[in-house]
């Protein structure tokens, strides 16, 4: 087995919501054996910007599921989606 790298969307519940804030506690939740590679954030409409975050997470069963439902339990986290997973280059 190995890692594999996920791109993960989070969407925060407003435009006011500070992502810095939300980035900062990424990390701390994440559940063993993920760890976060780097974030972003990516303009979507109207001021709203989303959290691009990537994870790189073990290759076993359950996948990114844990790592999803960890970012969910974020304050101000609307939505949390996988953009794209990936062997890490």
């Amino acid at each position: 087995m190995g890692d594999v790298a996920a791109t993960i969307k989070i969407m925060p519940d407003g435009v006011e919501r500070d992502l810095e804030e939300i980035k900062a506690k990424i990390a701390g939740v994440l559940p063993e054996g993920s760890e976060l590679f780097g974030t972003a954030e990516e303009p979507i409409a109207f001021g709203l910007k989303a959290i691009k975050a990537t994870v790189l997470v073990g290759d076993l069963e359950g996948g990114t599921e844990p790592v999803e439902e960890a970012i969910a339990t974020i304050e101000g986290v609307e939505s949390v989606q996988v953009e794209e997973v990936g062997r890490p280059v």
